[in-house]
């Protein structure tokens, strides 16, 4: 039984539990050391009061009951008065710290966890639900913390008024100590099967607590559709579902967390019945008074408490490394899309992009773009056309980085931008797309997002530009109006122009237009456009197109199918070489036709 014993605490302790340990007092527990001592004072004087207390039994049944010593009485009183004091000041004081303390510790996980994020590639987040990850941020963090500040509270206060509670125990009777505490080692083993079943349930109950994060998210943000198609019965059963699998979970984990108390209550019962049987015999045949026995009784019950509290620290502690290893999964993560070595400065002139024999995959299996050089020339308009899934979107979104290629290069004029810092290369560059992407915040605060020092003349100014001002004005807030999620208190043509308002009041040299106008009415594109040929001026522009007529000035137009370079001219060399592009070209012509003819 002790091999095995061994066996398991070591597998517990060493392999997983110590290295987590040692990195959470290392990085997030040192910097708190100077708190730490005042709690661990403030627990020292806790455990003393207490055991004070047990030991004050002995006078107080001695001395007052037994002798009737009233000059004794109101000494005593006092003492007892000034024990209290000292324990609730001393509790109060430590738990202050305590929580002062582990508080710290979720801000400083969160900030972490959030630069990571923030600063991660966008691979990371295709891969990642954001449900899962905001239940990192709350659920993971908070268990950590507690696990965090249990065992702290644990190792201090709970240890020590056991300790002091003990050494009272034995000062009275080391014999009745020693019968009394063999039963607690048996516990060991148990309570270790448990929490390491606790930790595996766990680890199970913030995956689907994750799920159900996501769900939601998707849910409320998708509710319009959900309505429209009368969804609501199937979403309430994907939920009922998750909540279900999450009930039964944190079911488990109750019952693996309480598995504890019967064994803690069983053997403290014997504890005390064996106490009982001796000290009871002891007294009756004068060999000990009766203050003697219960100083021994009461420090024996007011040990209890806290050994329960050490009996279930492992199931905290099993809860919270659950947590500190979905924390740091995230934390440890390193981003694909990082500055080189040595990066240096982007310095834009012409602003000429050029593609020379690129590939690229999203992924092992098939690649997004073969071979591919294009050139866009610095401060004129570059279209890009073609079916859908051919490669567009790519082409844009390797501009900025926001993913790597794996052959050939891109440069900025004559810079390949592996070479630039990642800063100096995105601040070049404004991006308008069809999926706009405005905060819960203020019309000001939104067009001026990637320019926070913007002065109020500079905001409106690009308002104007952008055909924005007018309907801003209108608003019941002007420019201090919150527009709701993702802008859902605007128009569709409205959060379009206070996107491009954005990208006029960065006024980078480069400009990626992601098919800006393909999902707005007639009306609301006319006046998209007019912004648009407004920001477009002066300079490198690509533009992804869905209607061929807004690219009909472009200074040069590439069709892109499956990866590659199928033509390449201007509109009217395209329209006479009567290939894919004239071909799309005639159809929309007809499908434009025929809306007239409808309306």
């Amino acid at each position: 039984m002790s091999k095995q014993k061994t066996k398991i605490k070591k597998k517990i302790l060493t392999q997983e539990n110590i290295p987590i340990f040692k990195r959470l007092i290392k990085d997030y527990i040192k910097p708190y050391t100077n708190y730490l001592i005042v709690a661990f004072v403030l627990m020292l004087f806790v455990a003393l009061s207490t055991a004070a207390l047990a030991y004050g039994m002995k006078h107080i049944l001695d001395e007052i009951f037994g002798q009737k010593n009233a000059d004794a009485l109101p000494i005593i009183a006092g003492v007892v008065f000034i024990i209290f004091f000292v324990k609730g000041t001393s509790t109060y004081g430590q738990t202050v710290v305590m929580n002062y303390v582990g508080q710290r510790i979720i801000a400083d996980f969160q900030r972490q966890m959030f630069q990571r994020l923030v600063h991660s590639d966008l691979t990371f987040f295709h891969n990642n639900a954001t449900g899962s990850l905001i239940s990192r941020f709350t659920n993971d963090v908070t268990l950590l913390r507690a696990a965090v500040s249990t065992a702290i509270t644990g190792a201090g206060r709970d240890f020590l008024s056991v300790v002091f509670l003990v050494g009272v125990m034995f000062h009275e009777d080391w014999i009745l100590a020693s019968i009394s505490f063999f039963v607690f080692p048996i516990a060991i083993l148990p309570i270790a099967r448990f929490g390491k079943k606790l930790r595996k349930v766990s680890t199970g109950s913030q995956e689907i607590v994750g799920k159900l994060a996501t769900l939601l998210n998707q849910v409320f943000q998708g509710i319009r559709h959900v309505k429209a198609y009368s969804m609501e019965d199937y979403e309430q059963k994907r939920a009922d579902g998750i909540i279900t699998e999450l009930y039964k979970l944190n079911h488990k984990v109750i019952r693996a967390r309480a598995a504890a108390h019967p064994i803690m209550e069983c053997l403290g019962g014997l504890a005390i019945v064996v106490v009982i049987l001796y000290g009871g015999y002891e007294i009756i045949e004068g060999t000990r008074t009766q203050g003697s026995f219960f100083a021994f009784v009461t420090a024996l019950l007011l040990a209890y408490e806290p050994m329960k509290k050490l009996a279930s620290l492992n199931s905290d502690l099993q809860e919270g490394i659950a947590a500190a290893e979905r924390v740091f999964s995230v934390l440890d993560r390193k981003s694909d899309i990082v500055n080189m070595p040595n990066a240096k400065y982007l310095e834009i002139k012409q602003g000429t992009i050029n593609f020379d024999n690129v590939s690229f995959a999203y992924n092992t299996h098939k690649n997004a773009l073969k071979n591919l050089s294009i050139n866009l020339k610095g401060g004129k308009m570059t279209a890009l056309v073609g079916p859908s899934g051919g490669g567009k979107s790519t082409i844009l979104n390797l501009i900025p980085r926001f993913y790597d290629i794996q052959e050939g290069n891109i440069s900025i004029d004559g810079q390949f931008i592996k070479d630039v810092t990642l800063h100096s290369l995105r601040e070049n560059i404004a991006l308008v797309s069809q999926e706009i992407s405005l905060f819960d915040d203020t019309i000001r605060a939104n067009i001026a997002y990637g320019r926070l020092s913007a002065s109020e003349e500079d905001i409106i100014q690009a308002s104007i530009e952008a055909a924005a001002h007018e309907f801003i004005e209108k608003l019941p807030h002007g420019y201090d109006t919150i527009i709701g999620e993702h802008g859902v208190k605007l128009s569709g043509g409205q959060r379009q122009r206070i996107s491009i308002a954005r990208a006029m009041l960065k006024n980078a040299p480069i400009l990626l237009l992601d098919e800006a106008t393909s999902a707005l009415d007639t009306e609301s594109e006319r006046k998209v456009q007019e912004a648009l040929n407004k920001l477009i001026g002066g300079r490198t522009t690509l533009v992804i197109a869905h209607r061929l007529s807004t690219i009909v000035q472009a200074d040069h137009i590439y069709v892109i199918d499956q990866g590659q370079v199928l033509e390449e001219g201007n509109h009217a060399s395209l329209i006479a070489q009567n290939g894919l592009y004239a071909r799309l070209s005639n159809l929309q012509s007809t499908e434009d036709e025929q809306r007239k003819l409808v309306a």
